[in-house]
């Protein structure tokens, strides 16, 4: 049985020096030491967490689904309809994360972790959707909690067991993506709430608010956290409190791979909003993650700071989906080939440096 306590107990820095000798290694190959930059340092912490020459060959991105409460004070652009709608085009391949997966070899798992609205034609989409709903959505955080205490543990644990088996089955990196409307006003309050960043200060445009309805989300934001209260330094009152069922599954797919030391990519603002939860519960398993991109939201930034991690890509997406982690997958995959396949100095009769 996969429980949080178990998944805390599992996560652990890398052993001592394994950074310092995956970086020996790199510094063997025929260039100068350093001079494939980021590409070199994102070698080094995958073989780091891994213990063993890195590899990417079967990435899997997590697409959790679900609502928010929330929405009821008109914080999106869309209707709640469109979670599932949403989903339904997940299922048929069309999203742009369905496009990006393709492209780079990853399998998409979509999950329902509480849709509010039905989900149709399954039958005829033809895709595998995941069932784990926790309800038809989460209750508006902005009059009391989202969720319940015992709801937000059993979304974590879904999301972990849902990595742990992909990982039995030969996933070697874990990627993040997620579907909600209104669920960047849950990771803005998430933020604020961990950061002591002030609402306005990490709170976006999500789907595209105008001025007005940018409004209505700061203040909601502010109202969750005021009605609330979450504990900073409690991963779970955070989530239960001001949270989303998907990002509670997020949290366990992070906490999962950490402790498989299996590498996760990060997708933007909502799985960063996951990471601050994770974190907190798990400090250790900031090792594990990777920041695919920065994303156009103000937020994420500061989620970012708070890991201390530094995004490998910056293209002002602010999709969601799992998009900005899976053209991370590219790079991950460069870095381990660029680690197992360059030549060394000595193999291929080159001089090195002086």
């Amino acid at each position: 049985m996969i429980t949080i306590a178990a998944l805390r107990d599992a996560i652990a820095a890398p052993a001592p020096g394994a950074a310092r000798d995956a970086q020996r290694h790199l510094d063997t190959l025929t260039k100068p030491p350093g001079s494939l930059g980021r590409l070199e340092e994102l070698a080094t912490r995958l073989a780091a967490l891994t213990g063993a020459p890195p590899h990417v060959t079967q990435p899997v991105i997590f697409t959790f689904a679900a609502d928010h409460g929330v929405a009821a004070e008109g914080v999106s652009a869309y209707p709640p309809s469109v979670t599932a709608q949403m989903v339904e085009n997940f299922l048929r391949g069309g999203a742009a994360v369905n496009v990006l997966a393709r492209d780079c070899g990853a399998r998409v798992v979509v999950a329902d972790f509480g849709v509010a609205n039905p989900i149709g034609g399954l039958s005829e989409i033809g895709g595998a959707l995941v069932r784990c709903p926790l309800g038809a959505g989460t209750a508006n955080m902005t009059r009391g909690p989202a969720m319940s205490r015992a709801q937000a543990e059993a979304a974590i644990e879904a999301g972990a067991r849902l990595a742990m088996e992909a990982i039995d089955g030969g996933a070697d990196l874990v990627a993040t993506g997620d579907m909600g409307i209104g669920n960047t006003t849950a990771a803005s309050a998430i933020t604020a709430a961990v950061t002591g960043a002030a609402a306005e200060d990490v709170t976006g445009r999500g789907t595209g608010v105008d001025d007005e309805g940018w409004r209505r989300k700061v203040d909601a934001v502010r109202r969750a956290l005021a009605v609330n209260r979450p504990d900073r330094e409690d991963g779970l009152d955070v989530l239960a409190k001001v949270g989303g069922f998907e990002i509670g599954g997020l949290v366990g797919v992070i906490l999962g791979g950490a402790a498989r030391r299996v590498p996760v990519a990060l997708d933007g603002f909502i799985a960063g909003a996951a990471a601050l939860v994770a974190a907190t519960i798990a400090p250790a398993c900031v090792h594990a993650l990777f920041a695919s991109h920065r994303s156009a939201e103000p937020g994420h930034a500061r989620a970012l700071a708070r890991l201390g991690l530094a995004p490998y890509l910056d293209l002002g997406l602010r999709l969601g989906e799992g998009t900005g982690a899976a053209l991370f997958v590219h790079l991950a995959r460069a870095a381990t080939r660029v680690y197992a396949e360059m030549a060394t100095f000595k193999s291929a009769g080159v001089d090195g440096p002086a």
